[in-house]
């Protein structure tokens, strides 16, 4: 089973032409890669928001973000 936490974060670039984007782990500093498909709502640069992780075939990808 696979337990997933919310993170939260800013977003901190968001193309919406190309459908995707980076967060910032409001926690680590990290940043995070996110395709359209994984945004619950529409997000534009600096929006607050909580995210899953999931492994994907670059490393880890923010899905099931969602504005805070």
């Amino acid at each position: 089973m696979n337990i997933n936490y919310m993170n939260k974060g800013t977003v901190k670039f968001f193309n919406e032409t190309k459908g995707f984007g980076f967060i910032k782990d409001a926690n680590s500093g990290q940043e995070y890669f996110v395709h359209v498909t994984g945004l619950v709502d529409q997000v534009q640069e600096s929006d607050e928001v909580v995210f899953e992780l999931k492994e994907g075939r670059k490393g880890l990808n923010a899905v099931n973000v969602k504005r805070a």
